[in-house]
């Protein structure tokens, strides 16, 4: 898969994790352990990323004697989404063009 069109996917899959309600590292991991495997580091940078961008925000919060950082996603990122939305129905028009009479294989 293209290096850039599996960035944009994982980006979106970590704002969607987040958009409900504030989340932290291990919880954003096992939510989306069901869809696509992502190690801690892999995660991290992605929430920097996102973070710079403007896309979540970030608060350190005590919790068992320790600070866990909760990410909330921003109006921005919530935007991301919707656009990744409209994006993915032009990917997927191309895809079923690409496929197309591939149906007997």
């Amino acid at each position: 898969m293209d290096i850039q069109l599996k960035r944009g996917l994982l980006d979106v899959c970590v704002l969607s994790a987040i958009k409900g309600e504030a989340s932290y590292g291990y919880k954003i991991i096992k939510d989306l352990g069901h869809c696509i495997e992502l190690s801690e580091s892999t995660l991290y940078t992605i929430l920097k990323r996102l973070e710079l961008a403007g896309l979540l925000t970030v608060e350190a919060v005590e919790h068992g004697g320790r600070l866990r950082k909760y990410y909330r996603i921003t109006a921005e990122g919530t935007a991301r989404i919707a656009e990744f939305k409209r994006e993915w129905r032009e990917v997927m028009s191309i895809y079923q063009f690409i496929m197309k009479g591939d149906e007997a294989l």
